[in-house]
């Protein structure tokens, strides 16, 4: 955990405030940890998704794109890069890049990669719960690269099989709250309009 020694004072489950940085640390680490659930305990081996002449191809013209869209304020990861380093390097980097994330595909994401530096946030209400912070991961550019490789499959797969339905709006490219709070709008004046002209009384 990263970034710690700029929270306050924090009170444990005794009631006592804790002022010392790795203390702060271990509650709050303990706090993020109780709302997580390792659901890989429950899954169990799986076949793999993929066979080996269907691995999606990872082209270099994509990661050179995303290699150039990292904002160069933000905060380094766990590997300490600042993002600028990435993009002014993605010339030369992006071919190794490419065949690692290719490999990924059959074997699993480089460890290194899966680390993230976590900064907690403070939401609202009394500082010195621990309960009252968020935890913000900050993951080394190239994970978050592969990240977004692997959302674009996902997000192909879920449109090509039609798993999704039209009225879905969370986690959706273009939809929101905003959009579902205005389709669900837009759904009732309808349908009391429609009440109304049929002679129905809507109390």
């Amino acid at each position: 955990m990263e970034d710690y020694g700029n929270v306050g004072l924090l009170m444990n489950e005794g009631s006592v405030l804790v002022m010392e940085v790795t203390a702060k640390a271990e509650l709050l680490n303990t706090c993020f940890a109780s709302v997580f659930t390792n659901a890989s305990q429950s899954l169990g081996v799986r076949e793999k998704a993929w066979r080996k002449e269907e691995l999606p191809l990872v082209e270099e013209d994509w990661v050179r794109d995303h290699l150039s869209e990292p904002d160069t304020h933000r905060s380094m990861g766990p590997n300490w890069m600042h993002p600028p380093v990435p993009r002014e390097l993605a010339d030369v980097i992006v071919e190794p890049l490419s065949t690692i994330f290719q490999k990924s595909w059959g074997t699993d994401m480089p460890e290194d990669w899966r680390k993230a530096s976590v900064t907690p946030i403070f939401k609202m209400s009394k500082k010195e719960d621990p309960g009252n912070y968020r935890p913000v991961s900050l993951m080394s550019i190239p994970g978050k690269v592969m990240e977004q490789l692997i959302l674009g499959v996902i997000s192909k797969q879920v449109e090509e099989k039609e798993v999704m339905r039209g009225i879905q709006h969370g986690f959706t490219t273009g939809k929101s709250c905003l959009t579902n709070l205005v389709a669900f709008y837009d759904g009732m004046t309808g349908w009391a309009h429609e009440q109304l002209s049929n002679g129905h009384c809507l109390y």
